[in-house]
């Protein structure tokens, strides 16, 4: 079941409330029918806007919102409950010639202008945005203030949002400070974020936990993996981690994405430890893996998207980090401990120590402290 916002009383038009706080130039709601909210990155930066779904609509209920996302990270947003449409932009079509590429923009863009758009909220520096805020003629846009993107960007939005110089706030903050922008003060209640797995992706996982004698079970749900492997911590001690949870009697189910080199390293993995696991690598739909961590006592992982996704489902997370930064990254309004080493140069967002794809503020981490974060979440 999808991690919901609480019940905040107040389904209000709120629009022009920052006036009193000197902003002239809030967008009055009441004027905005429909509003398109642009977000091309990787799954869990997707992940990370469905606040800016739930704070709009809290505050318009009349608002209809879409999203635009690329068409694999569509799952983060698929059945969010303040979404109307996901429109989807597939990478693919780059690939299958210029006649069908353009046969698709067009169609795309065909489909974003019959939803005559008053509002366009365009969360990353992505030029596509500008040129969206331009030819779907919203009334409103907002954008980030990005250094160096010159006039054309800057003509391109009605608003402009200023990105943080000296000081570091989380991402779901950032996304958010697009509604500031316009007069839009998310509520303390307001900024949790949503995954929906759906009955499908339940009903499987569901199955798969009888298979394999979890389904009334208390388990531990381990996610070492990421598409980039210098935020991964090594094998060995996962390995290690395995068999210390197993000692204390815990059941550990091991997840990863398909790709070759993530069930490579899940194999190194199992052929280090001497504990038994339930193996899901690479079985699992981003919406059956948001389901089963939803059963999961603890989630532990490194900084990625099943991470977040933990973190949407309500499961307590501990998250090792090396080169990210746990500030802008950490697991979102959800019980916690972050597991990172005290080298002074992190977070450097290097793919590994001098671009080498090994972080030494990952692989200097000992099994104990990662143990203990386990522990104390566990207790809880």
């Amino acid at each position: 079941m999808a991690r919901m916002p609480p019940a905040s009383g107040n389904a209000i038009v709120r629009g022009m409330s920052n006036e009193r706080y000197g902003l002239k130039d809030a967008v009055p709601l009441q004027a905005v029918k429909r509003a398109l909210v642009i977000k091309l990155r990787h799954h869990g930066d997707v992940l990370l806007s469905s606040p800016v779904f739930t704070v709009l609509k809290k505050h318009a209920p009349h608002i209809e919102i879409d999203a635009l996302v690329y068409a694999e990270t569509a799952p983060m947003l698929d059945l969010h409950p303040a979404i109307a449409t996901v429109h989807r932009i597939d990478r693919a079509w780059k690939r299958q010639g210029l006649g069908k590429q353009s046969a698709e923009e067009w169609a795309l863009l065909s489909a974003l202008r019959q939803r005559n758009y008053d509002l366009v909220i365009h969360l990353t520096e992505h030029p596509r945005g500008a040129w969206l805020a331009q030819l779907l003629g919203a009334r409103y846009s907002v954008a980030p203030k990005v250094p160096g993107k010159g006039r054309w960007w800057r003509a391109s939005f009605s608003h402009l949002y200023a990105l943080p110089l000296a000081t570091r706030r989380h991402t779901v903050e950032l996304n958010l400070d697009a509604l500031r922008r316009i007069g839009v003060q998310p509520g303390v209640d307001e900024r949790w974020l949503t995954l929906v797995p759906g009955a499908d992706a339940e009903r499987r996982v569901n199955e798969i936990l009888i298979a394999d004698g979890l389904h009334d079970a208390k388990f531990v749900h381990l996610h070492p993996t990421s598409r980039w492997q210098f935020k991964c911590w090594e094998p060995e001690k996962n390995a290690a981690l395995i068999d210390a949870l197993a000692s204390r009697g815990h059941r550990v189910v091991l997840t990863a994405g398909p790709d070759a080199s993530e069930l490579d390293f899940i194999a190194r993995i199992k052929a280090a430890a001497n504990s038994e696991v339930v193996d899901l690598a690479g079985k699992l739909s981003l919406k059956e893996l948001a389901a089963l961590t939803a059963r999961a006592w603890l989630f532990i992982g490194v900084d990625s998207a099943p991470m977040h996704m933990a973190a949407a489902m309500g499961t307590p997370v501990v998250a090792l980090f090396g080169p990210s930064g746990e500030i802008e990254w950490g697991p979102w309004l959800v019980p916690h401990r972050v597991v990172s080493s005290s080298h002074p140069c992190r977070p450097c967002g290097n793919d590994g120590c001098g671009g080498g794809k090994v972080s030494e503020c990952l692989t200097s981490l000992a099994l104990q402290p990662v143990l203990a974060a386990a522990d104390e979440l566990l207790a809880r």
